[in-house]
This record gives structure tokens, C-alpha cells and sequence, in this order.
């Protein structure tokens, strides 16, 4: 405590902790799966399948419900497909949706972090990871390697927006597709 100041190390089971608040999913069986009613606030969560399986559907009904609760929700859509008209149909407040198209993966977390920070939204969507493409691979040529760069952009970004979360009370909804490794067999 002296070098650190007080509360910097405690005990998990002292004081009393206030219960994690949640953004409803729009699924009852999930929202009661999940354990705490939703998806918790302040925090990262991915939600990740095959495709086509309803991830973005999910993102969408957690947008709508924050939106109900009076939050403010942004859309980073990163694939550059967000249907405005199906987000609609799913109870999203367009109009008041904040979405933003970028061109390079550097250029998505960039705002995703900057919206954070800035404590006024309550929910943001980043659709999807595999669509962050790094600049360098953008620019690059056909063919060249680019090997980890992806990843050593996400790893950096989750680092740098984290403890943004935590303060701002923003659940940061990554959406990721499964892949398979082409001739693996298990």
C-alpha cells in the first residue's frame, strides 16, 4: 500500500462487489447460459462460429437492447456488409446507430479505441476480425508475406483498449468466423 497506494492490492473475498451489469442478447436460453443475463459490461467478448451462423444476428439483438435501456451503440463493419434494413427488422435504432467503414484493420480499432475512450457509447460491434486487414497487406503485393501481422495488430489493439472498457462501462463485441486448416485431419 505504501508504494502504490491504498486499494492496490486487497483481498478477492473483501468488501462487498457490485454484480456485473449485462446487455441482453435477445436469447432468454443464452442470457441464463451466460450466467449474469447477457453480455457483461466493460469487457471484450467474442463471439465466433461458422459462417453464416448468426453471429452478427446476436451482435445485432444485443445493439437493440442497449439501444431499448437508453445506450448508445456503434457498428465498426469492417466487411463492409451491415444491412440496414435487416438491422432494422431486428429492432436496431438505425438512425441513431453509429457505424463506421473502414479500409484497413489499423484504421477499424483506431476508431474502435477512440469511441471507447470517449465513455459514450455502451456498446461496439466489430464485424469481423477477419476482416481487419493489416495497411502493409493492403498496400503490399500479390503473394508477399505477411505472416502474424494480423494477429500482432489484434494483440496490440486488446492490449491498448482494455483497460478503456473497464472505465468506460463499453462491452466491445468482436465477431470472428471458425476456419479450417486445409489437409488437417483430427
Amino acid at each position: 500500500d505504501r508504494n502504490y497506494g491504498k486499494g492496490a492490492i486487497m483481498r478477492l473475498g473483501d468488501g462487498v462487489r457490485e454484480p456485473i451489469a449485462s446487455i441482453p442478447t435477445g436469447s432468454v436460453a443464452l442470457d441464463i447460459a451466460l450466467g449474469i443475463g447477457g453480455l457483461p459490461r466493460g469487457r471484450v467478448v467474442e463471439i465466433y462460429g461458422p459462417e453464416s451462423s448468426g453471429k452478427t444476428t446476436v451482435a445485432l439483438h444485443a445493439v437493440a437492447n442497449a439501444q431499448k435501456a437508453g445506450g448508445i451503440a456503434g457498428f465498426i463493419d469492417a466487411e463492409h456488409a451491415l444491412d440496414p434494413e435487416y438491422a432494422k427488422k431486428l429492432g436496431v435504432d438505425t438512425d441513431q446507430l453509429l457505424v463506421s467503414q473502414p479500409d484497413t484493420g489499423e484504421q477499424a480499432l483506431e476508431i474502435a479505441d477512440m469511441l471507447i475512450r470517449s465513455g459514450a457509447l455502451d456498446v461496439i460491434v466489430i464485424d469481423s476480425v477477419a476482416a481487419l486487414v493489416p495497411k502493409a497487406e493492403i498496400e503490399g503485393e500479390m503473394g508477399d508475406s505477411h505472416v502474424g501481422l494480423q494477429a500482432r495488430l489484434m494483440s496490440q489493439a486488446l492490449r491498448k483498449i482494455t483497460g478503456a472498457l473497464a472505465q468506460s462501462k463499453t462491452t466491445a463485441i468482436f465477431i470472428n468466423q471458425l476456419r479450417e486448416k486445409v489437409g488437417v485431419f483430427f
